[in-house]
Formats: structure tokens, sequence, C-alpha cells
């Protein structure tokens, strides 16, 4: 699968790691921030930083904004500039907007408004939502220690119908399956003779490298 397009607008602590790990996976990144020490440490790491004023549409129009696949508006403190970036991001065409919420009532906003998903830093971190943004099917991530971790994965199209033991997961990729979950019934350890159908949920661990391995299946 082709590497994501994704521009963050905030670049605190929760958009600067969603932008680092974004671009450690190999996706292309655009930070935009108005805070030139905040752009300046992103343009370290990522493909493109600029200072910008993300609440002028014109702006964000000459940074070219339209053409991402994924926007993220990880903006901190100021709820009326997170609204406003939302609902012009919506405006210029970005496939999936992605915003961050203080509270239950800045996210019921951001919906109405057009956010595609909503996200709150006590709940999710930003480098979980950069695997959930770059993997397909991948439903959360926890990050065990630095370059490792547990992912929760839907299983792919490419793996139904399949037994277990057919993907070759630890050979292949360096993954060990540690559950199936499907409807009624949770398999810890799961047998490789087990054969995966749609809608199953599978929990591995490895390497992040090897996690993201699975975006070519």
């Amino acid at each position: 699968m082709a590497k994501k397009q994704v521009v963050v607008i905030g670049l605190g602590r929760f958009g600067s790691s969603l932008a680092r790990t974004l671009s450690d996976l190999g996706n292309e990144v655009l930070g935009l921030d108005i805070d030139l020490k905040r752009v300046e440490f992103v343009a370290e790491f990522a493909t493109q930083a600029a200072q910008v004023d993300a609440t002028d549409e014109e702006a964000l129009r000459e940074m070219g904004v339209r053409n991402f696949d994924i926007g993220v508006v990880a903006i901190g403190g100021d709820i009326k500039s997170s609204i406003l970036v939302t609902l012009l991001l919506k405006r210029l065409g970005v496939k999936t907007v992605i915003s961050k919420a203080q509270d239950d009532l800045h996210g019921e906003i951001l919906e109405k408004v057009g956010a595609d998903r909503v996200v709150y830093p006590e709940r999710e971190t930003g480098i979980r939502v950069a695997h959930a943004l770059s993997t397909p099917n991948l439903v959360d991530y926890l990050e065990v220690m630095a370059g490792y971790g547990i992912a929760k994965l839907v299983t792919p199209s490419s793996f139904i119908g399949k037994e277990l033991g057919q993907l070759e997961l630890k050979s292949r990729y360096g993954l060990t399956p540690l559950i199936l979950r499907r409807a009624g019934e949770l398999l810890i350890n799961p047998s490789r003779s087990e054969v995966l159908n749609q809608g199953d949920v599978l929990v591995l661990s490895g390497k992040d490298e090897q996690l993201e391995a699975l975006r070519t299946t």
C-alpha cells in the first residue's frame, strides 16, 4: 500500500509525536504551527514544516493541504481555532480529518463541523494514532518499549480463509500471534490450524517495522 500524505496542524507534544512517528513509518508529513520554535523542531524529521496561521484559509490553500490524504488538527488550548481549522480542512477537500479534543463537548462540536474522527489526548497518544493511520485494519496499538509494540488488527482480506500457520507470521514478519478474537470467543495463543474468518481480530506482538510490513498484505 502506498504511503500516506498527512498534514499535522499544531505541533505541541501530541502533534509532534504524531508527526515523528508517521515520518518514521515512511509517510509524507507536513507540519504546520504558528510557533516558529515548534516548526523548527519538527522540521528535523518531517518531510516539510512551516510557520503558518492555520485559521487563514488562504494560507492553508497555498500550502496545498487539499492534496493531502489526511489532516490532523492537533491544536492545544485554543478550542475556537481547532474547530475553525477542522471546518477549513473539510471545506478545502481533505479526505479524512482527525481532530484532537479537550473534552466530550469539544469532541461533539468537532464532529458536527465535519471531523471524521475525534481523539482525546488523555486516552490516546500521538504514537498510537500514527500507527492506526499508517497501517490498514489496525484498530489499536500499544507501545511496549521503543520500537516494539502490540497491535490489534482486523483480519486483512488476504488472510481470510487461510489457516494461521499458512500465514507464517513469525518467519515472514517476525510477529507473534497472541490472541484471536471472533464473535463469541477469545482464543489465547491460537492454534496454527485456526482458519481466519471475516471480522476476526488478531492481537500481534513484534517490532514496529515488522508490524508496518503488514501494510503490503
